[in-house]
């Protein structure tokens, strides 16, 4: 009777974390999409880019939400399933990306919810956290592009040390003929050495690749002219943040680890882990060790006071 008992829990907690519902909301300009997976406390997931859906991040939403969650996955403004009625530099920007997230927070009644941003998705957590502190519960850094510019300063070198320098005279070459013809043939060499730079094993080379392809590079370009237009920099505004914040990357990630050290310096209650032998994506290098950091970190969270 007992392994009866453990047999239904464990499906019935499978059935839970994989259940999925898709909704439309109407915003001021044109429609957002979201998916709601699993039950439990609600963690909202915000994909890297920018410029990219969130459909990518669909095995990151039902992991965490087979740990007891209700995850959220939305379609940045203009991306995936998320249309607007014109895509121009007005309507695609970080005040308008945070107001679109405010509104799902609203639709769903919730009082507040965890924050897992990663690479770009994080800077843009944080954007909403300085915005809406009292909104938010925890934060989770995945690979965080940051608190400010700094990423900036120095991309081209932090990619460039990822690899090897006929992978780099590759890359330049097929960037060479992107810029010359934008064909899908050569879209693919392309990324095929980028995504070299963003993972620790070369096997996921051909993953990352696919997920790179898919990126609509006018979005990233006007949502990183509007950063540094506003001169993006959310540090002064958090260091009064107190609620936990997992900071997690990789050792070989093309985000410097200095940027972790400058989070965990402005957030009061952090906690810093660096993952070895591990690039960009931590759910594709070490698995378990990012899962399971994660899964301890929510379960803090959790018994919070706050």
């Amino acid at each position: 009777m007992k392994f009866y008992l453990v047999i239904v829990v464990t499906m019935l907690s499978v059935l839970l974390a994989s259940a999925q519902e898709s909704r439309f909301v109407q915003t001021a300009d044109g429609i957002l999409h979201y998916q709601l997976i699993g039950e439990g406390k609600t963690v909202l997931i915000i994909n890297g880019g920018p410029g990219f859906s969130s459909e990518g991040f669909l095995n990151i939403a039902k992991e965490i939400a087979s740990m007891g969650y209700r995850t959220i996955l939305f379609d940045q403004r203009g991306t995936g399933k998320s249309t607007l009625e014109h895509v121009n530099a007005s309507n695609i920007t970080m005040a308008l990306m945070a107001r679109d997230m405010e509104l799902i927070r609203k639709e769903l009644g919730l009082k507040d919810w965890v924050l897992f941003g990663h690479s770009f998705g994080g800077m843009l957590a944080n954007y909403y956290t300085a915005l809406h502190p009292n909104s938010v519960s925890a934060i989770i850094h995945s690979s965080s592009g940051g608190l400010d510019l700094q990423l900036l300063e120095n991309a081209r070198d932090n990619l460039y040390s990822r690899l090897s320098q006929q992978e780099i005279d590759s890359l330049t070459y097929w960037r060479r003929k992107v810029d010359q013809e934008n064909s899908p043939y050569n879209r693919e060499n392309y990324t095929r050495f980028l995504a070299s730079a963003y993972v620790y094993d070369k096997k996921y080379i051909p993953v990352v690749s696919e997920r790179l392809m898919q990126g609509d590079m006018s979005i990233n370009r006007m949502v990183w002219q509007d950063m540094v237009r506003m001169e993006f920099d959310c540090k002064e505004a958090l260091r009064t943040f107190n609620k936990p914040v997992l900071i997690i990357q990789g050792k070989q990630d093309i985000i410097p680890e200095a940027l972790a050290l400058t989070a965990s310096s402005v957030f009061r209650n952090s906690t810093v882990n660096i993952l070895n032998e591990c690039g960009h994506y931590g759910w594709l290098d070490q698995e378990e060790a990012y899962l399971g950091a994660i899964k301890s970190f929510l379960e803090r969270v959790k018994k919070y006071p706050g």
